[in-house]
């Protein structure tokens, strides 16, 4: 890509987006709530909490400032896996601990959980051990073997982890279903050994949502990692906030991705070319002067779709949004 055209574009970039009248659905169904509650009430018999975040959305919320959360669990040791760490812009990494740190995080690791050798995820038993070890246990001073509850918003990885810890410790395979959407896992507190030496479980639990999001944009970085089921808050509200992110943010792969002139502002114009590059089109009738006829035009949901999921796979960048 030119330079000149990027410099060329620059001003034209928003500074603000417009969220308009819209609010982001809050997606916390039956499943979370009870879950919610069930995993409370287990908390006698857990040592930890790890709690897994997307890294590209490090600041949302932890289990230590979210309501829901607060007043239970940070009683608990916490330690806190920013998971995807491929798929985030990880050049101000220390910026981010400082800042973690600063919100009362100390306990932080970066994982890629789906890569079949992290290193990160070797270091994580030997750590939750140190962190443990280093505060009182309460009523199960006396028990040799750890119990960890994972917890996390939707489809953060949470059982990618569990498996990438029983795959590095057990060598054995997975123990949860992994999915690309929010709610694979509905099952509320599923324990799974993921360590032989010291034994050691994990309380698997499904993604909970605070009940209520309170920002607009909180929200909206949320449905674009895949948080929140798109549908909810609709791909072209989406697409048009990833594109004002990527172009906040400097980053313009799409534009040679999708075999743009260079990089624009404008969502319409991108999914168009999005549809004519892909061949996502649909027959559509018009009514004219001369009778009902059928045109062909580009699938601009579907361009969209393509486009939201291109970020999720890491296809246009790593990315940080906060």
């Amino acid at each position: 890509m030119k330079l000149y055209h990027v410099l060329r574009n620059v001003a034209k970039f928003r500074t603000v987006f417009d969220f308009g009248a819209r609010e982001v659905a809050h997606w916390f169904p039956g499943h979370m709530a009870k879950g919610l509650k069930q995993m409370k009430a287990s908390l006698k018999s857990v040592d930890c909490i790890i709690e897994i975040h997307d890294a590209r959305i490090s600041f949302l919320f932890t289990a230590l400032t979210n309501p829901a959360f607060q007043e239970t669990l940070d009683v608990r040791p916490h330690l806190l896996i920013l998971n995807k760490m491929d798929l985030s812009d990880l050049s101000n990494k220390q910026r981010i601990l400082k800042k973690l740190e600063n919100n009362g995080v100390r306990n932080v690791l970066f994982t890629d959980c789906l890569k079949q050798r992290d290193d990160n995820i070797k270091k994580l038993v030997p750590l939750v051990v140190e962190i443990i070890e280093s505060k009182p246990r309460f009523n199960r001073d006396e028990n040799t073997n750890y119990c960890l509850m994972v917890i996390g918003v939707p489809n953060v990885g949470k059982s990618s982890l569990i498996n990438s810890l029983r795959r590095t410790n057990l060598k054995k395979g997975r123990a949860s279903r992994v999915g690309g959407e929010p709610g694979i896992t509905k099952a509320v507190l599923t324990k799974i050994q993921v360590c032989e030496r010291p034994i050691m479980h994990l309380l698997d639990t499904p993604g909970v949502l605070p009940p209520k999001i309170e920002s607009v944009e909180t929200g909206m970085k949320l449905a674009l990692c895949g948080t929140i089921l798109d549908h909810l808050v609709g791909e072209d509200i989406i697409a048009d906030y990833l594109l004002y992110s990527l172009n906040r943010l400097g980053k313009f792969s799409y534009v040679e991705k999708y075999d743009l002139q260079e990089p624009s502002d404008d969502i319409q114009h991108v999914l168009k070319r999005i549809a004519v590059k892909l061949g996502k089109t649909q027959r559509v009738k018009a009514i004219t002067g001369v009778g009902n006829i059928t045109i062909t035009v580009p699938n601009y949901t579907a361009a969209a779709y393509d486009f939201i999921r291109a970020f999720r796979k890491g296809e246009l960048g790593q990315v940080m949004l906060d």
